[in-house]
């Protein structure tokens, strides 16, 4: 029996096409893209021309985009870098609560030198305001840095709205879009972002390769020290498969495509509900319940079942889904997210399970999940 895989938010398989693109480059194109001879110009040909398709799938200059070697990366650069370079100006920082654990950690090591952070709390929806972020400005904001939409629960933030708000102040605007990028259509000109980080193998293309997109008006250090690979902005030789790879990644994601995969994961979310519905099962939905979400991401509450003896059954039972963010699935500790949202005494935080939707997901394996889902919880709480 074969795997149904449902833990797209922790990571995607490589589109077959994404792998063909590797493989060529990595048999065919072995120069470095900082050399002058032919094959350091062949290998520069493919990462100048790679750059270039991910720099305008967010309409951003070629210029303003920083291979890395991914959303961890690029997020402590953009943070951490943006803190120390401008601390002259101020030592404030503002964030949410439910940042992934890549902003929440450099967050706390700023702490620890003496920045002074605000959490903005979520409402019940997994969201912050643009009235939260107004109220929490000073004069010593340095840096704004709201995800884009959270891994957990699929909320969206009104990133627009809070670039707006920025526009007459010193800040700078980050934002997280690991999970947003390939699901949202982003506009980092129309939608004031400064700084934005995302990873491939998020959207079906390789692991350890992501890009910072660094707005050209702003200049932050870079974070690897070495050379000046990357116009000195990020030190290393570049990985021009990787890179080609993600390139065509992002290809693959056309704005048709787009839209039709939020349709089709929404409509798993109602199937899945109907199922349950259908068959009594007591149930709700941590997170936004309408289309207006990363509707990749469905994170369910099951009274009564608890998280880890459910996802032990469904993995034996060939479904793979999961209990929170990946990067901190070895940890004993209840999701930070859940938490915010609902406080640290909900009996959510123990009984919820995140299910993530791929762009290879059918209906047929969406219906055979959630009957067997539905026999596990019957069998868990009679």
């Amino acid at each position: 029996m074969e795997f149904t895989y449902l833990d797209n938010a922790a990571t995607t398989p490589m589109a077959k096409e994404v792998v063909d693109v590797i493989s060529e480059q990595m048999a065919n194109n072995f120069g470095n893209a900082s050399a002058t001879n032919y094959f350091g110009r062949q290998a520069r040909k493919v990462l100048d021309e790679s750059r270039h398709t991910i720099a305008k799938s967010i309409n951003a200059k070629d210029s303003e985009i920083v291979f890395t070697s991914g959303g961890t990366e690029s997020d402590n650069t953009a943070v951490i870098e943006t803190a120390l370079s401008r601390q002259n100006l101020g030592k404030h920082i503002i964030t949410t609560a439910i940042e992934h654990e890549a902003i929440l950690k450099p967050m706390k090591y700023l702490e620890s030198l003496g920045f002074n952070i605000t959490y903005l709390m979520p409402n019940e929806r997994g969201e912050v305001t643009v009235d939260q972020v107004k109220n929490a400005l000073t004069d010593d904001t340095i840096l704004v840095s709201i995800m884009y939409g959270n891994n957990e629960v699929g909320s969206r933030n009104p990133i627009k709205e809070i670039g707006e708000l920025l526009q007459d102040h010193q800040a700078f605007f980050h934002t997280d879009a690991v999970q947003a990028y390939g699901q949202e259509t982003i506009d980092v000109k129309d939608q004031h972002i400064d700084l934005l980080s995302t990873s491939a193998h998020k959207i079906n293309g390789p692991k350890f390769i992501g890009f910072l997109y660094i707005n050209d008006k702003i200049q932050i250090p870079s974070f690897i020290k070495g050379g000046d690979q990357e116009t000195k902005r990020r030190a290393g030789t570049e990985n021009v498969p990787a890179i080609a790879g993600f390139a065509k990644a992002v290809e693959l994601i056309t704005p048709e495509e787009k839209t039709a995969r939020r349709d089709r994961y929404f409509g798993f979310k109602q199937h899945i509900q109907t199922i349950l519905k259908d068959n009594n099962i007591k149930f709700e939905v941590n997170g936004p319940k309408d289309i207006n979400a990363l509707n990749h991401v469905f994170n369910l509450y099951l009274p009564g079942v608890d998280r880890g003896v459910l996802l032990t059954r469904l993995d034996l039972e060939y479904f793979a889904v999961s209990g929170g963010s990946a990067c901190t699935a070895g940890s004993l500790e209840p999701s930070h997210v859940l938490v915010a949202m609902y406080g640290k005494d909900s009996p959510k935080i123990n009984d919820s399970i995140r299910i993530s939707f791929g762009k290879d997901n059918t209906d047929e394996e969406i219906v055979n999940f959630s009957n067997k889902l539905v026999s596990i919880v019957k069998d868990l709480t009679n």
